[in-house]
């Protein structure tokens, strides 16, 4: 069970709500919010959110919408506002973009505040541009973030487009350079309860996952970090997976909207999980309250019978609570996790034995394990 004041929070702010210069066909967030959060409302959340930090050290995260709509000047006073409110602390930021905005001038805003930045992007040309747009715009900032030095990490959506391509997609990200890879499927429901045309299959997400990781096991294990394996490794040996949808319990992650609602979590921006406003209640308040608490734990609490029975519960948790869309709360991405984590387990076992050995999990690479492996 989650204690009070145990474990850090992280408010997700989204300063300019849901506006974007795109129009992705499967984005869960349009719609849930516009505006833009005020330079007093800016300031509050920014003492409130360095107070309700447990650690020495802050993560901003700054999203959307795209955050980059704003000017450069509302994030200049941000960083005059962390400076005076954090004092002593060490204080990061990262940003989520489309990459389609980056110019020059952003770029050495980002360097020389110490920004990491991740860039939404979906794979090669074709692949990007079948749900998405102007993808050679947001190649291109990527290319000035290079060009500049400015870190930056991708972040691919598995959508039932290129979720048919996993060796493409994969081999993509290594040839601009990309270090540290996410990837989270599209499950969305329509207004009729129907999958959106835009949602990968179980299928198709396990065949995605299995074929990818082969390619990652073959040189880029300790070179090219893929948050799903390491979290999935992580889990393996029994530590904090550092990704709330792998983790046993949930509710560490709200989202703030421009007018100062907080919300249990990005993807629950919905009434009933709306906490309260931080004008009226502090977020130490809002976030380590009954009601984030229980929200937390409804993850294990609330799991699936199927899965009390998984040989594989403890690599997965049971996953997102936003995909336990089957009868008795089962994770509709359930099959293609099981296959995944069928075809894995020869090299996790390799992974954690090297781990708990103090030795690298890159050694997978040179070891019998990769060929045994289904």
């Amino acid at each position: 069970m989650l204690a009070p004041f145990a474990y850090p929070v992280y408010v997700m702010a989204k300063p300019a709500g849901s506006r974007c210069n795109l129009s992705c066909r499967y984005c869960y967030y349009l719609g849930k919010g516009g505006g833009t959060m005020s330079d007093e409302l800016l300031e509050e959340f920014t003492r409130q959110y360095i107070e309700a930090q447990t650690q020495a050290e802050v993560l901003f995260t700054w999203h959307g919408g795209e955050p980059l709509l704003l000017p450069q000047r509302y994030y200049e006073r941000a960083m005059a506002l962390q400076q005076r409110y954090g004092r002593g602390r060490h204080i990061d930021n990262c940003l989520q973009t489309n990459g389609t905005l980056i110019t020059d001038a952003w770029c050495r805003f980002f360097r020389e505040h110490n920004f990491l930045i991740g860039i939404s992007i979906d794979g090669p040309e074709p692949l990007h541009n079948h749900y998405r747009q102007q993808f050679r715009q947001t190649l291109r900032g990527i290319e000035l973030l290079k060009k500049h030095g400015v870190m930056w990490n991708a972040m691919a959506t598995v959508n039932s487009r290129n979720a048919d391509h996993p060796v493409a997609f994969y081999r993509f990200f290594k040839e601009i350079g990309c270090e540290y890879l996410q990837f989270t499927p599209i499950v969305e429901q329509q207004p009729d309860g129907q999958l959106s045309p835009e949602s990968v299959s179980p299928s198709q997400w396990g065949r995605f996952l299995t074929r990818l990781y082969d390619e990652w096991l073959k040189e880029d294990v300790g070179r090219l970090f893929v948050q799903l394996f390491d979290a999935t490794l992580a889990n393996w040996v029994g530590a904090a997976p550092g990704v709330c949808s792998m983790s046993a319990f949930c509710g560490q992650s709200a989202a703030l909207q421009p007018d100062g609602s907080l919300y249990s979590c990005d993807h629950f921006v919905f009434p009933q999980y709306k906490l309260g406003n931080i004008r009226e209640h502090t977020i130490t308040e809002l976030m380590y309250g009954e009601r984030q608490q229980r929200f937390g734990r409804e993850k294990h609490d609330g799991i699936a019978e199927k899965c009390t029975r998984c040989r594989y519960l403890f690599a997965c948790h049971g996953e997102c609570p936003k995909n336990r869309i089957l009868p008795g709360r089962e994770n509709y991405l359930c099959a293609g996790y099981h296959a995944f984590f069928s075809h894995a387990e020869p090299t996790m076992d390799f992974m954690a034995g090297e781990l708990r050995a103090g030795r690298a999990p890159a050694n997978v690479m040179d070891s019998s394990a990769v060929s045994s492996s289904p």
